[in-house]
C-alpha cells in the first residue's frame, strides 16, 4: 500500500500539468480511498486474487481495460510480473508503454555488506515521474500535491470523540519485517512520554488481528489512548490521518498516508534507509530517527532480510528519547 500511496501525488502532478489528460489507475481492489477526490483520476480496481487471477485473468483485465476506456498510452508504475504481462498485451496492439527503472543494481550497492556506496538515489517518487516523462506527458515534481485535511465522519466522531482543540499525534509501531520494527516495549516508552502532554491525544495505527490485539493491550494500560486500527474503513482512517498533528512511523504505508495529507512524519528507520528513496514525499529529514554511524546499513532495501550482526543494533541503539524529541519539536 506504501508504494501505491507514493502514487498518488505524482499522478496529481500530472494531472495538474497536463490539463487535457485523464488516468485510469489500475491498482489492487481495496485501495480505491487513496484515490478519492482527484478530477481526471479514474480508479479501476484489479481483483488479481479473483476474476484477474492468473495469465487469462489479466487478459480479461487488459479486455475490459480496452473496451471501456480509449487508452493512448500504459505507464507501468509497478514493473512486476502482472504489470508486465498487462502492458505486453497493450503493446501488442500499438499502444506506447513506459515502465518504472527500479534502480536494482544502485541499490544493491547500497545495501551490500562489503564496498556498500552509501549515497542518495533516485526517490521512488521521481522514478514514477520519470515513467511519464517518458510517455510526453509534463511531471514537475514539487511538495504542493496533498490533500486538505478531510472532515471527520460521524462514525469516527462517535468512537473517538471530536477532536476539538486537541492535537492529535498519531503512532504506528508495525512494519511488515521485524528488521523495520521498532521494538514495542521502547516504543511504550514512547508512549508514555507522549501521554504526558495535556495538550494532545496519543493514536494508534495498525492493521492485521494480531496487531489490533496488541496495540488493545497497549492502550488499557494508558487511559486517553485510543486504537485506530481495526476500527474503520480505509476512508475513514484516512480521514483520521488527515487530522493528525504528527504522526510516529516506521518506513511503512502510515508514514506514506499521512505524508498525503501533508502531515509531518517522525520517521523511524533501522534494516532500511530513507537514501534507497523511500522517504515520504514532502517529509523533511530532520524529522528521520536513525543510527547513522552503523557500517552494516542499510543491510536491505525492504527490510525483508536477517540482520548481518544478529543484534538488530539499528533499532535496539535508537533511545525513546530520541524520538520523542522530535515529536515535541512539531507540537511546539
Amino acid at each position: 500500500m506504501g508504494d501505491v500511496a507514493m502514487t498518488i501525488p505524482v499522478m496529481k502532478q500530472v494531472l495538474a500539468d497536463n490539463p487535457d489528460v485523464e488516468i485510469v489507475f489500475v491498482t489492487n481492489k481495496n485501495w480505491g480511498a487513496l484515490c478519492a477526490d482527484i478530477p481526471r483520476l479514474t480508479f479501476y480496481p484489479a481483483d488479481v486474487k479473483g476474476k484477474h487471477k492468473g495469465v487469462p485473468g489479466l487478459f480479461r483485465l487488459f479486455r475490459e481495460l480496452k473496451a471501456t476506456y480509449t487508452i493512448s498510452a500504459v505507464a507501468d508504475l509497478h514493473n512486476v510480473l502482472r504489470s508486465k504481462i498487462v502492458r505486453t498485451f497493450f503493446r501488442l496492439t500499438g499502444t506506447p508503454v513506459a515502465f518504472i527503472d527500479k534502480g536494482r543494481d544502485e541499490k544493491k550497492a547500497l545495501t551490500r555488506k562489503e564496498n556498500k556506496i552509501l549515497q542518495p538515489l533516485t526517490s521512488t517518487i521521481e522514478r514514477y515521474g520519470i515513467v511519464f516523462r517518458q510517455l510526453g506527458l509534463r511531471c514537475e515534481m514539487d511538495n504542493n500535491q496533498v490533500f486538505k485535511p478531510r472532515s471527520l465522519p460521524e462514525s469516527v466522531v462517535k468512537n473517538l470523540g471530536a477532536r476539538g482543540d486537541k492535537k492529535w499525534v498519531g503512532l504506528a509501531p508495525f512494519a511488515t519485517y521485524e528488521e523495520k520494527m521498532y521494538p514495542l516495549d521502547k516504543m511504550e516508552a514512547v508512549l508514555a512520554s507522549l501521554v504526558q502532554q495535556p495538550e494532545a491525544d496519543v493514536l494508534l495505527f495498525g492493521g492485521g488481528k494480531e496487531e489490533v490485539e496488541k496495540l488493545n493491550a497497549l492502550a488499557s494500560k494508558y487511559p486517553g489512548v485510543k486504537v485506530v486500527a481495526g476500527r474503520f474503513s480505509l476512508a475513514e482512517e484516512l480521514a483520521v490521518i488527515s487530522q493528525l498533528t504528527v504522526m510516529v512511523s516506521m518506513d511503512s504505508a502510515n508514514m506514506h498516508m499521512a505524508s498525503l495529507f501533508g502531515v509531518p512524519v517522525v520517521s523511524v528507520w533501522g534494516a532500511t534507509h530513507p537514501y534507497a528513496g523511500f522517504m515520504g514525499y514532502g517529509q523533511s529529514m530532520e524529522l528521520s530517527v536513525q543510527i547513522s554511524d552503523l557500517e552494516c546499513r542499510p543491510c536491505s532495501v525492504f527490510g525483508n532480510k536477517p540482520c548481518f550482526r544478529g543484534d538488530h543494533a539499528c533499532m535496539n541503539w535508537i533511545l525513546p528519547l530520541q524520538i520523542t524529541e522530535k515529536v515535541n519539536k512539531v507540537l511546539g
